[in-house]
This record gives C-alpha cells, structure tokens and sequence, in this order.
C-alpha cells in the first residue's frame, strides 16, 4: 500500500505540480488548500508524512506544526516545511516547534521527494529501534530472522540475557536497571564489532534480551 502524503499550500500552481511529482513517485497524496483544510484532512486521512507552507491564510504552517507536534497520537508525523524565507530566525522558529525538515522555494521537486524517502525511513527506523539502546527491536529482529532462513545459509543466532536481572532494578531502581542495559548493549556491540563480521545483526527484544545473528565460526569468539 502506498504511504500516504498530506500538502497544504495555498498556491493552486505549486500545489498540482508537488501533487503530480508524488504521485509519479509513488505516493498516496492528500491536497490541502490552507491551515484549516490541513487540520481537517491530517485527523481524517491521517498522513504518514506533511508537508506544510509557512506562508498561508488564516492558520499559517507553524500553527499547523504546532498543533500536530502537541499531539501525542500525531506527534511522531514528520513534518517538512515549504517556505520563500531564508531567514535563519524562521527555520529555528518552526524546528522549535517541532518540524523535521525545511525547503526554500523554488526547490526541484526531485528534492522535495528525496527528503520526504529520507524523513520516511527515519520515522521507520525510530518505530523499530528499541527506545533504551536504539538497537534494532522486534519488528527488525523478526524480519532479519526470516531473511536469513530464506537465504538457505547457515546462520547462528545468540539469545542474551543477564542473570538476576529483576533482583538487580528492584533494589537500585529502572534508572539503573536502564544504565545497566546501555552498557550491555555496548559491550554486545563492541564483541561483535571486534570478534564477528561486519554485517552480523544486534537486535534488542526488550529488557535484558538482546539477539546476535552471525555465521557459525564466528559464534565462540562473540560469546567469550
């Protein structure tokens, strides 16, 4: 299924000319014609992406950013502003508010394109990434898992937990419990980068679980 691209600008030109080079590329887009018509259609459509001109009737883009960045169900849409400023006092204005990105006008629309596929895999990379160590979470680990089965490869795959690890925050509290995890995400990380490949995969499943995926030979030396 297509990602979905809401764009709210006032200018009709603009607007058909960013629609029709989304579409080319591949996008699902929602068309907004100012501020207000933007809200509405964020909360119907529910965009996975906004891309927003400072410069509009009524309810302007920063009001537009600030609205959805104080959403805590919206807050995680990226937001790309479309603006003839080059001030640097309006792009700190709407990164304060919350916005991901920034384009003057007139930009190439190739441009427009490859910062919203850059700003999409961000988002992507955030949902899966543990939120403690931003190594790879569930979705990442399980979808690596099935790779390397379909690969018909040999592969390996080290479950790492730490003992006693419950006994350990119950007594010092989760803020350490958190900075004990960090370390031993460090340490994994620091194994693997010295004792395995360079492409073995270091997934977090949660809590004290972690995942190495590596080749067969490279396993005792990652473990000791």
């Amino acid at each position: 299924m297509a990602q979905k691209i809401l764009i709210a600008d006032d200018d009709p030109t603009i607007l058909k000319i960013e629609e029709y080079n989304l579409k080319k590329a591949g996008y699902d887009v929602i068309t907004a014609v100012d501020g207000r018509d933007a809200l509405r259609k964020i909360e119907e459509e529910k965009p996975q992406l906004i891309v927003l001109d400072v410069m509009m009737p009524g309810i302007d883009g920063y009001e537009v950013c600030r609205k959805v960045k104080s959403d805590r169900l919206k807050s995680h849409i990226p937001i790309i502003m479309l603006t003839v400023k080059k001030e640097v006092e309006d792009k700190i204005k709407g990164f304060k508010i919350g916005a991901d990105d920034y384009l003057i006008k007139p930009f190439h629309p190739q441009e427009l394109v490859a910062r919203i596929e850059a700003n999409l895999r961000q988002v992507e990379h955030d949902i899966q990434a543990n939120p403690l160590t931003k190594l790879p979470g569930n979705i990442s680990i399980e979808n690596k898992i099935n790779e390397k089965i379909g690969g018909k490869r040999k592969f390996s795959v080290l479950y790492l937990d730490l003992d006693n690890f419950k006994a350990f925050n119950d007594i010092y509290g989760y803020r350490r419990g958190d900075e004990v995890i960090k370390l031993t995400a460090r340490i994994i990380v620091k194994a693997v980068e010295t004792s395995g490949n360079s492409d073995d995969f270091i997934g977090h499943i949660g809590g004290d679980d972690f995942i190495v995926i590596t080749t067969p030979e490279k396993v005792d030396a990652i473990c000791k």
